[in-house]
């Protein structure tokens, strides 16, 4: 039985030796241009030049059967204490940050403006409105510096690409540090971001379609 153990265990770590080996070489790319184009992944977004050499980089993006102003809104709501982030609830506040997923659209937040600073919880670092363009370009910083998030929407005939991505700097990492932003962060950024994205989807296009089904009719009156 213990002889038995020890193989199964020995088992694992080669499993998981050959899945680290496999991944930079075979997995990363796909990781961090999820369900993006190549002319998406190098196109400029506005923003892209508050941190022009980013040590990570991913373009990730999902088609939306609506137009973008029934996007828009879900964007500029977002944030702790606001709309969430339309992910893993649970995942996050285990981190402190006061996400709460919000399933309708919520005017006190719909009038974000550049220069406007949103926190990350209680305790974490705040987010700069850097880019507020509507319904073409949302883009954020941190407050360190070392973190760029920006949001684009591109008309697609009757629908509309949304393309979300990151920059992020660690000039100080350690060899450990940047390691675990390989293996461990990355692989779970593309958990968060995809269920944040088609979170997005799912809600712009049932707002869609409450807006044709009321003739037209706006769900809500966003200030432009």
């Amino acid at each position: 039985m213990r002889k038995r153990t020890r193989r199964f265990g020995a088992g694992l770590v080669v499993a998981a030796g050959l899945t680290a080996a496999a991944y930079p070489l075979l997995l990363r790319r796909w990781c961090l241009t999820w369900g993006a184009t190549a002319d998406e992944v190098t196109r400029a977004i506005p923003g892209d030049e508050l941190l022009p050499r980013p040590d990570i980089c991913s373009t990730r993006a999902v088609t939306i059967d609506a137009p973008s102003s029934a996007i828009w809104p879900w964007l500029v709501q977002m944030g702790s204490g606001r709309g969430g982030a339309y992910t893993y609830d649970w995942i996050e506040n285990l981190l402190g940050l006061d996400m709460h997923s919000a399933e309708e659209i919520l005017p006190e937040f719909q009038h974000l403006r550049s220069g406007d600073l949103l926190p990350l919880g209680e305790k974490g670092p705040r987010m700069r409105a850097e880019v507020v363009d509507r319904e073409r370009t949302l883009t954020f910083r941190s407050e360190d510096r070392h973190w760029v998030w920006a949001f684009a929407l591109y008309p697609d005939a009757a629908s509309t690409r949304l393309v979300s991505r990151n920059r992020i700097a660690v000039p100080e990492a350690t060899l450990v540090h940047r390691l675990a932003d390989l293996l461990v962060m990355e692989p779970g950024s593309l958990v968060m971001e995809r269920k944040m994205l088609l979170g997005i989807k799912e809600r712009a296009e049932r707002l869609a379609r409450q807006h044709t089904e009321n003739g037209g009719i706006p769900a809500l009156e966003v200030p432009s």
